[in-house]
């Protein structure tokens, strides 16, 4: 499934609620179903600079492909890491960078944030846009 693909269905799942405390415990739900990051990635290393709570995102590369694993200490915020995560994962590099991040603007997302949160969401997306980055530059 393509970047866009993957952004459209999550703009589908969102547009079934129309109140916003109703596309909160969503997502609420997809942080609780997203798998617990293992202790050894909870480094200072992976900690994102920027965000209000602490949020931990590993990237592992093999075989041309970017993998994401995150975690965080708010049900918010581990609910928006998950959605980058599920975005993300699974995909080169190159689709990576290549892509806008639309759902973020299509689910109203970023207007539902305080702005703390929302600079947090910034530094999510650029930290996982620099790991596309760096592993592109060591496969070169």
């Amino acid at each position: 499934m393509t970047i866009n693909e993957i952004q459209d269905q999550i703009i589908e799942e969102f547009s079934d609620f129309d109140d916003w405390m109703d596309r909160y415990q969503l997502l609420i739900e997809l942080g609780n179903s997203l798998k617990p990051l293992d202790e050894k990635y909870k480094t200072p290393e992976n900690l994102i600079e920027g965000c209000q709570s602490r949020v931990w995102l590993q990237a592992d590369y093999k075989e041309g492909i970017l993998t994401f694993q995150a975690e965080s200490d708010a049900v918010i915020v581990k609910g928006i890491v998950a959605l980058l995560v599920r975005v993300c994962s699974g995909h080169t590099p190159d689709e990576i960078l290549n892509n806008e991040l639309y759902f973020i603007e299509k689910i109203g997302l970023r207007e539902h944030l305080s702005p703390t949160r929302s600079n947090g969401l910034l530094s999510m997306v650029k930290q996982m846009r620099f790991y596309a980055i760096a592993f592109k530059a060591k496969s070169e």
